[in-house]
């Protein structure tokens, strides 16, 4: 359930985390693990082929009963006649032939750039969160107003909870205080967009939520308590965690600044120390969302892909390592390989 999701996301806030060797060989080993033990929990992974996401979803409304039996199975049988081969295989040459040009669009040189890729994976990934968000609001919407009242959502707390307004983690007004963030018309509930913010905080636009998720992120920071960050707490608990992540993007760590040219950047008032609203600038470093993820994986997959390391992406290249797009990020339901298939090159 989102609630769920949307609950072990943020109890992250306090989990040490455990993160990936630096050296650029041990790269392509580290992201897969990294992108997971960043929040203690396993994310939705960005999926390369809108496809491969059709499937999945079609499989999960069979299993839900959102979708008959007959719906399902003629669904089923137009997109395995289009896009399978007679051993009922994913042709992935075929898929990544098709995607190619969809993909290299700006410009469209015969490439796909380390932008465009990123682009691409994001959209997927934003596509994927709204259609997420569209089932839970489905789900939870008990009147069926096609809005999320507090209630509905979160029916365990009683009018005495919400009165209380306690602040403490996972308590009534903790909760409270992201869904007022979320409903940014203030009308006392949530349509889809302000509904899809609540359960994706980490990936919201919006200054009080950007806040909160920093607030809820520094409490496993701030060591002696005091609501901001001192030098020696941000090079202890906070540096290093950005410095990871910065070096992936950059692949040099001289690229990276250093904790006092940072935390000089980051320290807006000049007093030597740093509150939650001043390290939003890196804060899809300290609390990644999915389409943060999203872009990390797309440096990944054009890193593998990248043979000659130009950093764009052929269409031979991109044929040569089919597996990194089509296995790589795939969920359990299509772990099977018998769902996948390639001609040879």
């Amino acid at each position: 359930m989102a609630k769920v999701v949307v609950y072990a996301i943020l109890a992250a806030t306090f989990i040490v985390l455990v993160l990936f060797a630096h050296k650029k060989q041990n790269r392509t080993q580290s992201i897969e693990g990294l992108i997971s033990r960043r929040i203690g929990r396993r994310l939705e992974m960005p999926v390369f082929d809108p496809l491969v996401t059709r499937i999945e979803r079609l499989s999960h409304e069979k299993e839900a009963g959102t979708k008959t039996v007959e719906a399902a199975k003629e669904e089923e049988d137009d997109m395995f006649e289009e896009y399978f081969a007679q051993e009922r295989r994913l042709n992935t040459t075929m898929r990544i032939k098709f995607l190619f040009p969809l993909l290299d669009a700006a410009p469209r040189d015969g490439f796909v750039s380390l932008k465009e890729l990123q682009t691409w994976m994001m959209q997927q990934t934003e596509d994927n969160m709204g259609y997420r968000t569209a089932k839970e609001l489905e789900l939870q919407d008990k009147d069926k107003d096609g809005v999320i009242t507090f209630e509905e959502y979160l029916p365990q707390f009683s009018k005495q909870d919400i009165e209380k307004n306690e602040k403490g983690h996972g308590e009534a007004g903790w909760w409270m205080e992201q869904f007022k963030n979320s409903d940014f018309d203030h009308n006392g509930s949530l349509d889809i967009e302000e509904f899809n913010n609540f359960l994706h905080p980490e990936d919201s636009r919006n200054g009080d939520t950007q806040r909160w998720v920093l607030t809820e992120r520094m409490t496993g920071m701030d060591t002696n308590g005091d609501g901001k960050l001192e030098y020696r707490e941000f090079v202890q608990n906070t540096y290093e965690m950005y410095k990871e992540f910065a070096k992936f993007e950059t692949e040099e760590d001289e690229n990276v600044p250093t904790a006092q040219l940072l935390f000089a950047e980051l320290d807006r008032n000049k007093d030597r120390f740093l509150v939650a609203n001043e390290l939003r600038p890196i804060l899809h470093y300290l609390q990644p969302g999915e389409m943060s993820y999203a872009k990390y994986y797309s440096t990944f997959l054009c890193h593998e892909a990248d043979e000659d390391k130009d950093g764009k992406l052929s269409l031979e290249e991109m044929l040569r390592h089919e597996d990194v797009f089509y296995k790589a990020v795939h969920h359990e339901e299509l772990d099977d390989e018998d769902y996948f298939d390639h001609d040879e090159l």
